[in-house]
């Protein structure tokens, strides 16, 4: 069963939400595997970017996450988490510290 944290954000930087999710999970013993960031040009002239990164916890693939900016200064971040790889003490203490952290950005609908 794959946990999911969905949030939206206004005025941060992705590379710098990169940065948090990857020291949030590694201070948790999950390794970043793989973090991809990929810039797209816009028809305005603008740039959007868009990070993938993937997660393991000692040789499997435990999570993966998704970092989404989009025009007008929001960034989306889609967290999937592997319950049956991660306790859920482990899932719950990085989602409260995402909260802790990142609150001031987050958009609230």
């Amino acid at each position: 069963m794959t946990v999911q944290i969905k949030k939206t954000y206004s005025g941060i930087n992705p590379e710098m939400l990169r940065d948090e999710i990857r020291d949030l999970v590694q201070k948790r013993g999950i390794m970043v595997e793989e973090a991809k960031v990929q810039t797209y040009a816009l028809p305005s002239g603008a740039t959007q970017a868009r990070v993938t990164m993937v997660f393991k916890a000692g040789e499997e693939e435990c999570g993966s996450a998704e970092i989404i900016e989009l025009p007008g200064g929001e960034t989306k971040l889609m967290v999937d988490l592997d319950e049956r790889l991660l306790s859920q003490e482990g899932i719950s203490s990085l989602q409260k510290d995402l909260d802790f952290i990142l609150d001031s950005y987050e958009v609230k609908w």
